[in-house]
């Protein structure tokens, strides 16, 4: 299984980086292979670790086209965020190598947004430990025995996973150097937020205990914000 997963997991960074280099049209891009290299050993230490601790979700969270028993909405929402992804960094690609929209930005800036995006791998780490329910879809997994998990960052926010995304979506940008990137999270943002909104309705209506949990912890994504 390691094997397979592994094999996944490359085959995703591959594309994002092919993606990101093609469009650059500049292989040898330090910032862009400073991309590939932080995503590449992340996912790397996320696979080695939890093939033992949870083989499980590591399927789960490898297989993220696997949508059977996942309401329509969120299909339309995963196949649409996984495209604009895409999109982005493409685009992303083409401004800082290519079209130079952005002006150029600091070297602390690329560094600023490297351990953004390290933050946003252990924030992630400490969220599928807490939680092994933590699948990429939005359905009740009555075949895992899904239960409320109200610990670690959960007891600080209802959707952490949200949360830590927030540090890959600012942390790319500035990595990249494309300053024009920085609008799209925002817009990622607002996106999760309202995929949020309808995955708690869900939840509460399907999974035992978790209208209570929403009672307790009245804070989504920001804690004491939102």
């Amino acid at each position: 299984m390691m094997l397979r997963t592994a094999f996944t997991s490359a085959l995703w960074i591959g594309l994002m980086g092919v993606c990101l280099l093609a469009a650059a049209g500049n292989w040898v891009w330090p910032q862009g292979w400073a991309f590939i290299a932080i995503y590449f050993f992340g996912s790397l230490a996320f696979v080695a670790y939890y093939a033992r601790r949870d083989p499980a979700l590591l399927k789960a969270r490898l297989e993220p086209l696997n949508t059977r028993g996942t309401p329509v909405w969120d299909r339309i929402f995963l196949f649409t965020f996984i495209g604009i992804w895409f999109l982005w960094l493409i685009f992303m690609g083409l401004d800082a190598q290519r079209w130079h929209l952005s002006a150029p930005v600091p070297v602390s800036a690329n560094v600023i947004g490297a351990f953004l995006i390290a933050a946003g791998f252990l924030a992630t780490f400490a969220v599928f430990n807490a939680n092994s329910f933590a699948e990429p879809t939005v359905r009740l997994q009555r075949d895992r025995g899904q239960h409320v998990i109200d610990t670690g960052p959960y007891a600080l926010v209802r959707h952490p996973m949200y949360a830590s995304a927030i540090f890959y979506l600012f942390g790319m940008p500035l990595l990249l150097g494309s300053e024009w990137g920085l609008l799209v999270p925002p817009l990622f943002i607002v996106a999760v937020a309202l995929r949020a909104i309808a995955e708690e309705n869900t939840l509460a209506r399907e999974l035992p205990g978790y209208a209570d949990y929403m009672t307790r912890l009245p804070y989504r994504i920001i804690p004491f914000v939102w």
